[in-house]
């Protein structure tokens, strides 16, 4: 569990010691807070952030549906790249 800008998040993959506190802090802006997942993958040493949403969220749709997440890794990741899902956790 880490805590970035008072949301937790759960790291549920974390391929090939992706996840970087430091510079995941710098990029993850207000932007992603509405997402259920965010996706982190490093190309050319850059750090690339994508959201997705599970069906029951306000702000699903298909473009961002979290069962797409695998298909997004393989078909728009570079090849071999290293990544992470983080899922946030939601306080009841």
């Amino acid at each position: 569990m880490v805590t970035i800008n008072d949301i937790t998040y759960e790291i549920i993959e974390d391929n090939r010691a992706a996840f970087d506190l430091e510079t995941v802090k710098e990029k993850l802006t207000d932007f992603f807070y509405g997402y259920d997942y965010i996706v982190g993958d490093w190309a050319y040493g850059k750090l690339r952030l994508k959201g997705f949403n599970e069906k029951k969220n306000k702000n699903y749709n298909k473009i961002n549906s979290y069962d797409n997440v695998k298909e997004y890794i393989n078909d728009f990741c570079a090849y071999g790249c290293k990544y992470f899902i983080l899922k946030r956790i939601v306080d009841k």
